[in-house]
Formats: C-alpha cells, sequence, structure tokens
C-alpha cells in the first residue's frame, strides 16, 4: 500500500538518530541507514542533516514527515475499508456486543433465521459500552458495525441518527441485589416499592421510562425517584452496593452475577430489537426481512 521505508523515515526523525531507530525496529543501524538513504535516493531529496549533534529534518524531511503520517494512517483506513466492503459481499452481519447488548436474542434465532436466508453469517464485533462510544457506534452503524441488539424508542432514533427493528416489547423490570430484602419475590407490586429508591435514567432518554416515572410521581409518591445518566456496567455496579432498586430489562439477567431482575405488576414496556443504520446496506435489509419472516411464522 505505500513505502515501508516511510515507517523507517519516521521512527529516524522521531528519535533523532539511526541507533534509537534501529533499536525500535529491531534491525541493525546500517539497515536503517540502508533504507533511508535509499528513500533519498528514489525521492531525489535530502531528508536529513547530519551533523555532530545527531540527524535533523530538512524542510523537505519535514514535509514529507507531515506528509507520510497521513499516507500511513490513510492507507491503514483503506484497508479496514475494503475488508469491511469485503464483509459485505460475503454476506457478515457484523453485531456489536456489549454487556448491555447482548446478541442472546439473535442466537436464539438463529436457526429459523438460517433456513430463510442460509447465505447469511454473524460477526460478532466487541464494544465497551461507554456514552462516547454509544454516540460514535449508534451514529455511524453499517461502517464497522451492522446492528446492535437493545432496547429502544423513536426519541433514542432522532438522538442516536439510527433506526430500529422491533422485535418484541419488553416489560421494565427491576433489579435488586441478591441480598436486598424483596430479592426473594419473584414478581413485585408497585407497592412493594413504596419506601425504595428507584433508578430511573434521567428524562428525556425515552419516552416510555418517561412514562412510568409520570405514572409514579402521579400514583404512587411513596417511591423515591433517584435519576442516573446512563446504563453501563457502573450502574449495575452502584444497584449492587446502594442497595436501590434499578429499572432494568429481562435481557440484562446476566450483567451482573448478584443482581436478580424481577418483573413488576405495572403496564410499562419498552420496544426491543435491533438498531441500524437509517440507509442499512442490501444484506442488512436481507437479514432484517428474514427476522420479519421468523417473527411472522
Amino acid at each position: 500500500m505505500y513505502n515501508p521505508q516511510l515507517e523507517t523515515f519516521i521512527r529516524v526523525a522521531d528519535a533523532g538518530s539511526f541507533n534509537k531507530a534501529a533499536e525500535q525496529s529491531y534491525i541493525t543501524p546500517t539497515a536503517v541507514i540502508k533504507q533511508i538513504n535509499l528513500l533519498e535516493a528514489d525521492l531525489d531529496v535530502k531528508l536529513f542533516e547530519r551533523t555532530h549533534r545527531g540527524l535533523k529534518l530538512t524542510k523537505a524531511g519535514m514535509s514529507l514527515y507531515n506528509d507520510a503520517k497521513y499516507i500511513i494512517s490513510y492507507c491503514r483506513d483503506s484497508v479496514t475499508r475494503a475488508r469491511n466492503a469485503m464483509q459485505e459481499d460475503i454476506n457478515v452481519i457484523r453485531i456489536g456486543v456489549s454487556p448491555m447488548t447482548p446478541a442472546q436474542i439473535l442466537v436464539e434465532l438463529w436457526p429459523k433465521i438460517h433456513e430463510v436466508c442460509p447465505e447469511i453469517k454473524f460477526q460478532l464485533v466487541p464494544f465497551e459500552n461507554t456514552p462516547e462510544n454509544a454516540k460514535e457506534i449508534l451514529a455511524n452503524l453499517g461502517q464497522n458495525i451492522d446492528v446492535v441488539a437493545g432496547i429502544f424508542d423513536e426519541t433514542m432514533f432522532g438522538l442516536r441518527q439510527c433506526a430500529g427493528f422491533e422485535i418484541a416489547r419488553e416489560p421494565l423490570c427491576c433489579a435488586v441485589s441478591v441480598q436486598h430484602h424483596l430479592a426473594g419475590k419473584n414478581r413485585l407490586t408497585v407497592q412493594d416499592l413504596y419506601g425504595e429508591n428507584l433508578m430511573l435514567i434521567h428524562r428525556g432518554w425515552s419516552h416510555h421510562v418517561d412514562s412510568l416515572r409520570d405514572d409514579i410521581w402521579k400514583n404512587h409518591s411513596q417511591i423515591n425517584i433517584v435519576d442516573f445518566d446512563f446504563y453501563d456496567v457502573g450502574i449495575f455496579n452502584r444497584c449492587e452496593s446502594s442497595n436501590d432498586v434499578l429499572m432494568a430489562v429481562r435481557t440484562w439477567t446476566s450483567v451482573h452475577p448478584l443482581l436478580k431482575i424481577i418483573p413488576v405488576e405495572w403496564d410499562h414496556f419498552i420496544p426491543y430489537g435491533l438498531l441500524h443504520s437509517r440507509t442499512p446496506s442490501e444484506t442488512v435489509r436481507r437479514f432484517l426481512a428474514a427476522i420479519q419472516t421468523v417473527l411472522n411464522r
């Protein structure tokens, strides 16, 4: 993709020494000098001033130094884009996975999906669930990740610039520490939450969660709502250590081994399915159509 001597040139420029660059490259100083001499000869420019104090870039060398970093970075990105394009050609769906966005639903549906579209394959792409990653990944679905399984609603589509395919409506549940006095119950009433701190994600994240919040404020003021900003493993750790109650969904059962997720007797649900690009590829469209066929059976 590019002359590998450029990487040696950058190492020499950064180190200011043939010997130091050689140590970093695990080759001899003579080999480094030979590569630089060949590069200068090929380009017909002098890249370094050799002085008793060491090496100093010439004006031509400084110009090449700035451009070479861009060239190497662009070439590496080109390879990534080419590999991604190849994956699209061979019908691979890249599924982003994190503790909060497990691919279990697709694993369960896979045998039936395979019957409809036997040519489609899965590739799991792990990612760290941080606010920055969530924003970047969802706004750029279709580049490195095609779909992410999780809860969503129309509010998220606007915030994250993506679209969604609903598979089911998940009941809003509550997660508690296995040491919590409510952990012995297999189902909760709203009254069971009286006197508890209920952790809800901030207003505006989901109108389904906002509806639950409004219901509690209006009809169950005995429940103390505690706001938080983002769902990640840290918020599950906080729930376990604080002994508070956390709004959760059943698909998060395996996120934290010391928490139990319990259904509640209220009529509050949230869509669960696949987040994808607003302009999905042909492969993703066929994949979503296959899931729809399976769900309609």
